[in-house]
Order: structure tokens, then C-alpha cells, then sequence
């Protein structure tokens, strides 16, 4: 679980974060949406420690992130799993060495014992064939999958996702936010998701954060969405016919 209080963060004196509070919970997928500026992005670089809250506290499990001490703080890193926006696989890697990357940097593992775990991962995500091929031999859907094995390799307790929709087909991505919730569910993690993605807050939003203009503006559940009178997130989630169309189906039932 991570427990988020009242943080605030500023950039050049203008706030961004305006005292946001909440729970992301284990098991669960924790999905973070809002207008482009509505804060999403500095709120999930503040969970990851790239950005310092001027306010507030963030808490992994009872352990407040600004009072541990250096060691402690690295400690807590290899406990995260992160899959980027782009992938952000290396391209003169095989795919095997980008998922066995963190291992060979975080752990004292031998390579035996990697290339174990490497295999498994990969098999994990459905990528039995892909060990020797680089990232610009594989579609962009392969690029996600491999970069979600990368993630959980050194088995997290916490993943976070930066848009890992982003760039794919309907289709893929589907299967990588069913694969997402399925290593979230099995391994028992907690997994915050940063997207602009509708379907992927309506298929996997098991905790919904809605962000706007810094503030909570509202949370809930992917059932919950469907029948909010919140204006700021019906204006938002049901901008488009398709799914003002599956709002009303829902309430009728």
C-alpha cells in the first residue's frame, strides 16, 4: 500500500500539487487520470522520489520516503518495478539483456541464476521466442511486453506504469492492461497506472484517482465512474459519443 497526504509541490511558484491525498492499494490497479497540466505527471515522478513534495508525506507500507535515511531510500528502489511511456528499452541490447538489466545492477546474482530468471519473466509475458532479437526487431506491443517483464524482474512490491498504452492498437492494448492487472493480482503488487486511456480506466480502473488543476477532484472505482454526477469527471471520462453511450446502457440496468 502506499499512503499519499496532503503533498504539495511547486514549479517557479506555481503549485501543482494542491495537498492531494489518497490510498493506492495492493493487488489492486491504481489508475491516475486528468486533463494534460491537472498534475498526473509530477504526481507520479513524487511517488517515484524524482520530485521532493514541499508538503506532505508519501508512504510505502508505514515507511514515510522523506525520513529514511540514504541507504534505506535505496533499498526501497529495488522494491520498484517501472515500465516508461516509450518503453525506454536500451537498443543495443537484446531483449534478453534489457530484462536482465536491472538484476545484473541491483542484485549479486550469477548469470546462471539470471538468465533463470530472465526466461521466466519472458515466458511470463508471453516472449518465448524473443531472447536474441532487439527492440527494433520487435513491434511496439512486444516492446510493452518486454518492458513490463523488465519491471517485475527483480520481483517489486511496486510497479508503476507511465501511459504504457501509449502508441499501440486497440487490441495490444487491451492485452497489456489485462497482462498489467493479471502481474498485479499474482504477484500481489501494488500498481499505479498514469493514462490518457478510457478503455484502460474502464476494463482495469480498480481505484481511480481523477486529478484536476492539482487538486483531488475525485476517486472511486470503475463502477462508481459510470454513475458520478461529478461534472468536471463526466465532462472528462464521457467526452466522447462511444462512451456517453456506455454511461447511459449502464445506468439503465
Amino acid at each position: 500500500m502506499i499512503e499519499v497526504k496532503n503533498i504539495e509541490k511547486s514549479f517557479g511558484g506555481i503549485k501543482i500539487l494542491k495537498g492531494v491525498s489518497t490510498v493506492f492499494e495492493t493487488g489492486k490497479t491504481n489508475l491516475i487520470i486528468g486533463q494534460s497540466g491537472s498534475g498526473k505527471t509530477v504526481m507520479l515522478k513524487s511517488l517515484l522520489g524524482i520530485h521532493t513534495p514541499e508538503s506532505g508525506t508519501i508512504s510505502f507500507d508505514g515507511r514515510i520516503y522523506s525520513e529514511l535515511a540514504p541507504d534505506e531510500k535505496r533499498d526501497l528502489r529495488t522494491e520498484i518495478g517501472m515500465v516508461f511511456q516509450g518503453s525506454a528499452l536500451f537498443d543495443s541490447m537484446t531483449v534478453a539483456e534489457n530484462v536482465g538489466f536491472p538484476l545484473k545492477m541491483f542484485t549479486k546474482d550469477n548469470n546462471s541464476k539470471i538468465q533463470e530468471r530472465v526466461d521466466f519473466v519472458l515466458k511470463r509475458v508471453n516472449l518465448t521466442d524473443a531472447h536474441k532479437k532487439l527492440p527494433s526487431e520487435i513491434s511496439g506491443g512486444m516492446q510493452k511486453r518486454v518492458a513490463i517483464a523488465r519491471a517485475i524482474v527483480n520481483n517489486p512490491k511496486y510497479l508503476f506504469c507511465d501511459e504504457p498504452n501509449s502508441g499501440l492498437d486497440p487490441n495490444t492494448a487491451i492485452l497489456i492492461d489485462n497482462l498489467i492487472k493479471e502481474i498485479t493480482e499474482e504477484y500481489n503488487i501494488t500498481t499505479v497506472i498514469n493514462t490518457h486511456d478510457m478503455n484502460s480506466v474502464m476494463e482495469i480502473g480498480e481505484k481511480i484517482l481523477f486529478l484536476k488543476d492539482g487538486l483531488k477532484a475525485w476517486e472511486g472505482t470503475k463502477e462508481e465512474i459510470f454513475r458520478t454526477d461529478n461534472e468536471a469527471v463526466v465532462a472528462f471520462v464521457y467526452s466522447s459519443n462511444l462512451f456517453k453511450k456506455v454511461r447511459e446502457a449502464y445506468l439503465k440496468e
